[in-house]
């Protein structure tokens, strides 16, 4: 999958979630593509997603906005949105406090637990 030349991905559909891995840069440039790709992925189901950002170099405001988006819209879907994360990653988040709101996980494996929970 790749959605932009500075970010791609793929895409597992694993039963009751959806495991997205991506490398690369979560800024403005890549921001509406990432966003309209995984919203219509929460379209087709399964709604509870994986989203792997442990390869990702650089989150900025903008990927951080598409990232609240797409878990508001797999909430209303009556799913999830479980975010595994690097140290960058997880410094960007925890500057606009957005730690808990997003779900961040420190593996796969936990984010696949905390939906088998649900």
């Amino acid at each position: 999958m790749t959605l932009t030349v500075s970010l791609r991905g793929s895409r597992e559909v694993r039963g009751n979630y959806q495991l997205f891995r991506l490398t690369g840069l979560l800024d403005a440039f890549s921001e509406t593509i990432f966003r309209k790709a995984l919203g219509k992925c929460i379209d087709e189901g399964p709604t509870n997603l994986i989203l792997d950002l442990s390869k990702i170099d650089f989150v900025d405001s903008s990927g951080l906005g598409a990232l609240v988006q797409l878990v508001k819209k797999a909430q209303s879907k009556e799913g999830s949105l479980q975010i595994v994360t690097n140290a960058r990653v997880t410094q960007t988040v925890k500057l606009v406090r957005l730690e808990k709101f997003l779900s961040l996980q420190p593996s796969v494996q936990e984010a696949i637990d905390k939906i088998d929970k649900v």
